[in-house]
């Protein structure tokens, strides 16, 4: 063989052996690592599209099925072979997906991100759909064999039953007694479950579950389009551009599709600011929304009067914890800020002791307003009913967002993910998971009540105090 041929059959078999092994040019961005880190039982990956997410999901099931995992690795591992699901809705969209992206195309099976080596036998074909695999079994590296099955959501729930499992994976939303059925399978073996998809069907079950009812077992990761690099700018806005306007915050960031039900449909990147040293001739006002089964929480806004800018700056959320603690917890952010408050502020927390909630917080040291949030009374006696009036307190902070005079701290993800969900429903706002919001709009209703830290006085008695002779 001339040096010619030789180099041709060296290219070539470099060439096969790079499509055999794929899952070694898997780099995963800092929301894919996070989300690989991430042990809790249940997961939702929530990103745009096109973005990696599906390709995330595909090389965490191969790392848990070959038990060959990378050196950046932080996430569960198993030392043992597993049995898995990889699942999407029908047939046919787990072919070209899941089956594809693991296992490869029809007549390419090991060009996936399972390694062909890690092939054992030919893949199980899977009946009714033309080139659906059924199953493929995968070498470990313990020396046994795991084994995945491919599932979709059209057969219905009666086809997720039986089975005993370490990992599911839902390549696309799946309904809400699929996704319960599919995450028992993993009941006795304490495996765990994880979603990948853009949530394009808005605040569904499934979504509300993750997001409105958090537990410690539950995790959301999310991946926009400014988190990956394989788009430059100039793509990035001609992607978006390309998209529904209802739909340009779920396909482009992964936030639940809201609809003309978005109560603020502002894209968060025309928002949300990098953190910086409040000046301290800003004036400053902080709200609070009372809670207990649903978190209490705070926001603190500082007002640029010379722009009439206001930088929602800080936040404060705790569930089922004492108005001592949370006192606490709002006068280390400067017990000079004076603090909005509701009108339910005037309740009593406990029948038995018959205190209003904003003196409790008062008598803890909270600079407490004199009255709860309200607008100014008008002298129209059509409009003095509106004082209390949430609507007027949203418009309020929509008009300065839609003309640039409201922003947030971009860290600040308690405030944010529920700008993101914040909707309605027949018309109506949906008062679920929106304490965060609430505070800030009280702050706002109240900004005319802002002011700056005050400054100590030094007088001239104490300027000449001689501490040594005491006079």
């Amino acid at each position: 063989m001339d040096k010619k041929a030789e180099l041709l059959a060296l290219l070539e078999r470099k060439a096969k052996i790079n499509r055999e092994n794929r899952i070694r040019d898997y780099k995963p961005y800092a929301p894919q690592k996070e989300f690989h880190s991430t042990i809790t039982r249940e997961r939702l990956f929530m990103a745009g599209n096109q973005l990696g997410k599906t390709l995330a999901g595909a090389a965490e099931m191969t790392y848990h099925l070959t038990g060959e995992y990378p050196d950046w690795w932080q996430g569960r591992r198993f030392k043992r072979p597993v049995m898995a699901w990889a699942s999407g809705v029908t047939g046919e969209s787990v072919r070209d997906t899941t089956q594809r992206l693991l296992v490869g195309r029809p007549g390419e099976y090991g060009t996936g991100y399972i390694p062909k080596r890690s092939i054992v036998g030919d893949p199980k074909k899977a009946m009714g759909v033309p080139d659906l695999l059924d199953s493929v079994a995968v070498r470990h590296i313990s020396g046994g064999t795991s084994r995945l099955y491919f599932k979709s959501y059209e057969k219905g729930q009666e086809k997720w039953q039986g089975e005993t499992l370490d990992v599911v994976w839902f390549d696309e939303e799946p309904p809400e007694d699929i996704y319960t059925e599919g995450l028992a399978r993993t009941n006795a073996t304490g495996g765990f479950a994880y979603m990948t998809f853009t949530p394009l069907q808005g605040m569904s079950v499934v979504v509300k579950k993750f997001i409105t009812d958090p537990t410690p077992q539950r995790s959301v990761i999310r991946m926009t389009i400014f988190d990956v690099d394989h788009y430059t700018d100039e793509q990035r806005q001609t992607i978006i551009d390309s998209y529904p306007i209802h739909e340009r915050e779920a396909r482009a960031n992964g936030v639940p599709v809201l609809g003309s039900g978005a109560i603020f449909p502002i894209a968060e990147s025309q928002i949300v600011v990098e953190p910086f040293s409040i000046p301290d001739h800003w004036p400053r006002v902080a709200g609070i929304d009372f809670g207990w089964d649903h978190p209490s929480a705070a926001s603190w806004l500082a007002h640029d009067t010379d722009t009439d800018t206001v930088y929602l700056y800080d936040t404060y959320k705790a569930r089922q914890t004492l108005i001592p603690v949370q006192a606490s917890a709002i006068n280390s952010r400067g017990e000079w800020i004076p603090v909005a408050w509701p009108h339910d502020g005037y309740q009593t927390k406990d029948a038995m002791q018959g205190e209003q909630i904003a003196e409790q917080y008062r008598k803890e040291g909270v600079n407490m307003m004199g009255e709860s949030a309200r607008f100014v009374k008008t002298s129209d006696e059509d409009r003095v009913s509106s004082v209390f009036s949430v609507e007027a307190g949203i418009q309020m902070m929509l008009t300065r967002m839609q003309t640039g005079r409201f922003k947030v701290f971009k860290h600040l993800e308690d405030w944010l993910s529920e700008f993101r969900i914040y909707h309605r429903k027949d018309g109506v706002i949906v008062k679920e998971f929106d304490d965060s919001i609430s505070s800030s709009r009280y702050a706002m209703m109240m900004l005319r009540m802002a002011i700056t830290k005050p400054q100590k006085r030094t007088t001239a008695r104490a300027r000449n105090y001689n501490w040594r002779a005491g006079v």
